[in-house]
């Protein structure tokens, strides 16, 4: 039997930006089908290609050579593309049976349940499913008969077949990394497990219901992994433990990571909780590597937190902050916006807190998600929380705060904060494509050739003597690009020759909003926007003061000039002037570096692809991001 696993990342929001995808539960089912010592050859498709690839190479990719089992990782991010993918490979090899898994499959999700495009899921954790999975189709017996699996039937998908709760040792199986199944990549974090389980019950969070048993990687085994990593070249490694700092052992993990990373080799990151947390355990985290960590506020309501079994105390959490702080360790500190019970005047108070105790700068204020599997999900309509049934299952609004509130909330966190809450989606402005292709020039004054597949992230230039005139001849461009890669994420690029009529991007919106939705179109929705498909103008001539104020409103706008123009003009640039897509040939590190301290550096674009990726990495911080 041939089995292909496939787990597809989060749409950045640049298309040189790091998606940060390591495809750890694809390695780990892809582990513990071979020490069952199955007959099975299994594939994990790398994130070199998943990150990359458009959805017609990708499906390709996936198809070839008419694997017997496909297997989709779900998450909130990637669902509706990983289904789209899959019908896709059934068209191209009927043959193959799709099996979907992961956080998103879970009887209470209908969005899922509902969707076309597989022929079996499976729920829980499930490497021991899995593996009993492929043994009942070698044997040719019936799918259902394995724990935890759904199976389409000609009426329909059935019920799920009882499964019992997990219960292997983490050291049951061997990392994936170090068997082989997924790369070590030292540009990109490596994810470790210690533990699964969570003593905490937030009834907001997966945890509580997906493993209720606590399961930890002893100490000595822990630092053998993480050592064993850093041989293989790991340089960033990310705890996925739920609780870092309440796990059995926790200060023993910290002195032998310590002794691990005794010449600073390794950077850590995990979540803590401010409970417990002593200046003697930020010493010893700091010790042992630990740069950033992400502690949960969530609220400053006391009954809030109280409400959904978070508990805890905002005092604490501002404690643990400076003795962490003091240690050199920085932080991420996250504020949810609406919770039960939770009043726009708590969000406030919230912002304030983060304030008055300098974490402004390091907060996360987000919209809560109600996700599938949650305690909080199963008590929603008597809770009056009324959230969005699609990904990411944003709360619409809740019995104290409307959704003008939530939104109003979130808008004045940003105020209050100095800074936009979320990322700016970046237009793909460099000018030479890439393998795979990621920009399409269209001349449409010519005859339009057939659209090619492309990349994840792709860049349509709709150029044009007047391009009002070739209105129709844009929207079948775009029509075009759509039918290929529905799901890519695309920027449309409008080159114009001469000033047009701003009915022209109301027509372009109207299109690209036609388009299937999914978690990347509707993520910023909150605040109008769309992370998927989007608009720019690239100004390559003369237009009056007035238009350009006007298209602004409506798009961002930039304008072709050299460096020597950019850093004369670099604090006015997305302010009273357009921003800036700088087309100079080679760009020597002081005008960089000039540039990046008096520009805003979302108002900078570069044609070159060199100098874009380095504006991402060191300006933007679009690194591996961890948090």
């Amino acid at each position: 039997m041939r089995v292909r696993l496939v787990q597809l990342p989060v749409p950045p929001p640049a298309a040189l930006a790091a998606t940060g995808n390591v495809p750890l539960a694809a390695g780990s089912l892809a582990v513990a089908a071979r020490e069952a010592g199955l007959p099975v050859d299994i594939e994990v498709v790398p994130p070199a290609a998943t990150d990359a690839l458009g959805d017609a190479r990708l499906a390709e990719l996936c198809a070839r050579g008419e694997p017997d089992l496909l297997g989709l990782s779900l998450y909130l991010w990637n669902t509706e593309r990983s289904l789209h993918l899959a019908r896709q490979v059934k068209r191209l090899s009927p043959r193959t049976r799709i099996v979907v898994g992961g956080p998103e499959v879970s009887a209470d999700n209908p969005f899922l349940l509902g969707q076309s495009g597989f022929d079996l899921a499976m729920t829980g954790e499930s490497e021991e499913n899995f593996a009993r999975l492929l043994s009942v189709l070698d044997e040719g017996g019936d799918p259902a008969l394995a724990p935890g699996v759904a199976v389409r039937r000609p009426l329909g998908l059935g019920p799920f077949s009882p499964a019992p709760a997990a219960g292997f040792a983490l050291s049951r199986y061997p990392s994936p990394y170090l068997a082989g199944a997924i790369p070590v990549t030292p540009s990109r974090s490596t994810y470790v497990e210690t533990v699964r389980g969570c003593r905490s019950h937030c009834t907001f969070c997966f945890y509580p219901r997906s493993s209720s048993v606590l399961r930890t990687l002893d100490v000595s085994e822990s630092a053998n992994l993480v050592a064993a990593l850093r041989d293989k070249g790991a340089r960033q490694v990310t705890f996925l433990d739920p609780t870092f700092n309440h796990r059995p052992g926790f200060a023993e993990l910290a002195d032998a990571l310590a002794a691990v990373n005794d010449d600073g080799t390794l950077s850590f990151f995990a979540e803590v909780r401010a409970e417990g947390l002593t200046a003697q355990h930020a010493k010893k985290l700091a010790r042992a590597g630990f740069d950033k960590l992400e502690i949960g506020l969530q609220s400053v309501n006391r009954a809030t937190l109280a409400r959904v079994r978070r508990g805890g105390s905002p005092g604490l959490v501002a404690e643990a902050a400076r003795m962490l702080h003091d240690a050199g360790i920085a932080l991420l500190v996250d504020l949810i916006v609406g919770l039960p019970g939770d009043t726009a005047d708590d969000v406030a108070r919230g912002v304030d807190f983060l304030l008055e105790n300098g974490l402004g700068g390091e907060a996360q204020v987000f919209p809560l998600s109600l996700l599938p599997g949650t305690a909080m999900r199963a008590t929603a309509a008597e809770d009056g929380v009324v959230f969005d049934p699609a990904p990411p299952y944003r709360v619409v609004r809740t019995a104290t705060m409307s959704e003008e509130q939530i939104r109003a909330a979130l808008l004045q966190a940003e105020e209050r904060l100095g800074r936009r809450l979320d990322e700016v989606p970046r237009p793909h402005l460099v000018e030479v494509p890439s393998d795979p292709p990621d920009v399409f020039h269209v001349d449409l004054d010519t005859p339009l050739a057939p659209a090619a597949p492309g990349a994840q992230h792709v860049a349509l230039w709709l150029e044009g003597n007047d391009l009002f005139a070739v209105r129709d001849a844009a929207l079948r461009a775009i029509d075009a690009r759509l039918a290929v890669d529905p799901h890519a994420t695309l920027d449309v690029v409008l080159a114009p020759r001469r000033e047009f009529p701003l009915d022209l991007l109301d027509r372009l919106r109207a299109r690209l909003d036609s388009a299937p939705s999914s978690y990347a179109s509707r993520a910023l929705g909150w605040r109008c926007e769309d992370l998927q498909r989007r608009i720019a103008v690239v100004l390559r001539g003369e237009a009056s003061p007035g238009w350009i104020d006007a298209v602004r409103d409506l798009a961002p706008v930039f304008r072709d000039q050299r460096m020597a123009s950019a850093l004369r003009d670099a604090e006015r640039l997305g302010g009273d002037l357009p921003a800036a897509r700088i087309t100079s040939g080679a760009l020597s590190a002081d005008e960089f570096r000039e540039l990046a301290r008096r520009a805003d550096p979302e108002a900078v674009c570069f044609a070159d692809r060199a100098a874009e990726a380095a504006w991402q990495t060191e300006v933007l911080g679009y690194g591996d991001a961890r948090g």
